[in-house]
């Protein structure tokens, strides 16, 4: 295999790459020369990414590995993650724009010293062993999804999508390295729901991988308000304040208006999906984004969970008060106080809680007409229970309510 990687081309390492805050100015160098980082944050680097030592042992393989490795024109920028258990980063790929992930849970150690860390090619891609058939590989797949996102009808198709996808030159076979590569990827709960999601148009579309490595589409506003308070500022501003910037750098409201019908499409996608049910286990404007053209996206998927990882935290869990029954930041089941237990279902459905967080972005500069309306049906969906006496008639019944008045509203105007 050739094109070695020349010695003064460095990027951030996605195994042991831990984010840490620098005084300095972070500055990566890359194959065109040094960029300086403009993230607070900074990663520890090594003089080539680990993946491209895999790559030529013929550990790994994946369609982006040429270009990492090889031809160079995959580079990394800034480091943009805060996350010991992700590495996320700002890159060029054929001089496009990108987003780079890499999960290092699986290696990472308490103390982040890459020496103490188990060799990551025995510890990430171990499965399949040598000798497993396709068919043996593909039940892996199938025992695989359905224990994460349920019997499903249509896992099937999944599976061949994965075959498909591992198949990186296209000869209709699966290499033991390209099977560890997509194996060792399906561990990362985002690639999986990109997968999973994948269908749908408010997602980040998923441009290649290799190894554990993925790229993604670069969102370019990454936050529901377009800009957000630097986090060096936040701590320091009280609450008032930064929902008065906010509010200041925020779209025009019929842009808003197209943005929330986006977010609301996501949450009926979401809810009794192709391959289950999905839950947004931390409802925040900073994990919704929107594209150039004000199209909702989904920035981070991270925060999204399966309903059998939620159900599967929840059985038999011990539990005093709701709060220890929560899953993530706001997916919370009821305790049951008798038994001392979780039970099954999360209180608050993902509409409602999308209902609070477009409460603030939906009623500033709304039009003076639709305003009363629009805080009435607002306040009816924020009360939305996640009973399954409710989940299915109300809930669609309220959200085609409110996606119609705000359609209304921009149809057949320049904004829609």
């Amino acid at each position: 295999m050739s094109g070695a990687v020349p010695e003064s081309w460095h990027s951030p390492n996605c195994l042991f790459g831990v984010p840490h805050v620098s005084r300095d100015t972070p500055r990566f160098q890359g194959r065109t020369g040094s960029r300086t980082a403009r993230h607070p944050l900074s990663c520890l680097s090594l003089p080539s990414p680990p993946q491209c030592d895999q790559y030529k042992k013929g550990i790994i393989s994946g369609s982006t590995c040429k270009d990492l490795c090889e031809e160079h024109s995959l580079l990394f920028q800034h480091c943009l993650s805060s996350s010991p258990t992700q590495q996320v980063y700002s890159g060029l790929w054929k001089e496009k724009e990108v987003i780079i992930k890499c999960g290092i849970k699986e290696a990472l150690k308490a103390d982040s010293n890459p020496a103490s860390a188990p060799r990551r090619d025995v510890v990430l891609f171990d499965k399949p062993t040598r000798g497993t058939s396709m068919d043996e590989f593909k039940e892996m797949l199938l025992n695989f999804l359905k224990s994460n996102l349920g019997d499903q009808p249509s896992l099937a198709a999944l599976v061949s999508q994965i075959i498909t996808m591992a198949d990186v030159n296209r000869d209709g076979k699966v290499s033991l390295a390209e099977a560890k590569s997509i194996w060792a990827l399906l561990q990362l709960n985002e690639f999986l729901l990109l997968l999973s999601l994948h269908e749908k148009e408010h997602t980040s579309k998923l441009l290649g991988h290799c190894g554990d490595l993925y790229v993604t589409e670069k969102i370019p506003h990454s936050s529901l308000y377009g800009t957000d308070v630097p986090p060096f500022l936040q701590p320091l501003l009280p609450a008032a304040v930064q929902r008065v910037i906010h509010q200041w750098v925020a779209p025009a409201w019929p842009r808003r208006a197209k943005i929330a019908i986006g977010l609301l499409e996501f949450v009926e996608e979401i809810f009794h999906g192709t391959y289950g049910n999905f839950y947004i286990c931390e409802t925040s404007f900073r994990n919704v984004g929107y594209n150039d053209k004000y199209d909702f996206k989904m920035v981070n998927l991270r925060k999204v969970a399966t309903e059998m990882a939620i159900r599967g935290f929840l059985k038999g869990r011990h539990c005093e008060q709701n709060v220890d029954c929560t899953y993530g930041e706001d997916c919370t089941a009821t305790c049951d106080k008798l038994m001392k237990q979780c039970k099954g279902d999360v209180v608050q459905p993902n509409l409602a809680k999308v209902c609070g967080l477009l409460q603030d972005y939906l009623l500033y500069g709304a039009p003076p007409e639709l305003k009363d309306e629009l805080q009435k049906q607002l306040r009816t969906c924020m009360t939305l229970s996640g009973l399954a006496s409710q989940m299915e008639v109300h809930h669609s019944l309220v959200l085609n309510n409110l996606k119609t008045l705000l359609w209304k509203k921009i149809s057949n105007t320049k904004y829609s």
